[in-house]
């Protein structure tokens, strides 16, 4: 693949994790801060791929890079898959996710482990040059653990226990959490989405 990505975010630690598995494309990884592009996006989905889209297109209107979006949230069962899509604005955007990961646990106070079920869900979009639109989704499924864990993730990686590895998410090592993460999927997903449009141009 050549060229670059446009990706729809100001997040530097998303940013790291996208050009990790992007890396082997050959292609560029640049925030949509790093290409110059400053767009008001209202962010007004009721799903995660409408979300998505929505942030996709509105960068696409600036550029005519590939541009790759995102809307990924933390469902927890117990408390009827909330926050969900609202995972970033929950108890208020700018409220530190340390706030909201004590808010989380202490909602869950009392409830036992099989109880604690959750599931990170990604769902990722791209605009491709000629107006082209896809969309893919992944989930990693976990349980909500009883305080904060780790330093290398996140947002909620620090509560989100994964039983296969023993760990959350902000315990795992950056590879790990690479093969496993509901971003880290969803992605591996859209590089083959991009192979396939990519063998249809050539073609």
């Amino acid at each position: 693949m050549q060229g670059r990505i446009v990706f729809a975010t100001g997040n530097a630690g998303k940013i790291k994790e996208i050009r990790m598995i992007m890396e082997d494309t050959g292609m560029e990884v640049v925030s949509m801060k790093d290409a110059g592009i400053m767009a008001d996006i209202d962010e007004n989905g009721k799903t995660y791929e409408e979300n998505a889209l929505i942030k996709a297109r509105a960068v696409a209107a600036f550029t005519n890079d590939i541009v790759m979006a995102d809307d990924s949230g933390l469902e927890i069962d117990y408390l009827n898959k909330e926050p969900g899509i609202y995972s970033a604005r929950y108890l208020g955007e700018d409220t530190p996710y340390s706030v909201k990961n004590e808010n989380l646990i202490q909602r869950l106070e009392g409830v036992p482990e099989e109880q604690r079920t959750a599931r990170f869900v990604c769902a990722i979009a791209a605009v491709l040059p000629d107006g082209r639109e896809l969309t893919t989704r992944a989930t990693i499924e976990g349980r909500i653990g009883y305080d904060e864990k780790g330093k290398n993730g996140f947002g909620y990686d620090p509560i989100f226990y994964v039983p296969e590895f023993r760990k959350t998410t902000a315990e795992l090592t950056e590879e790990e959490k690479n093969q496993v993460s509901h971003r880290g999927k969803a992605l591996q997903l859209m590089k083959e989405e991009l192979k396939k449009y990519e063998n249809i141009d050539r073609k």
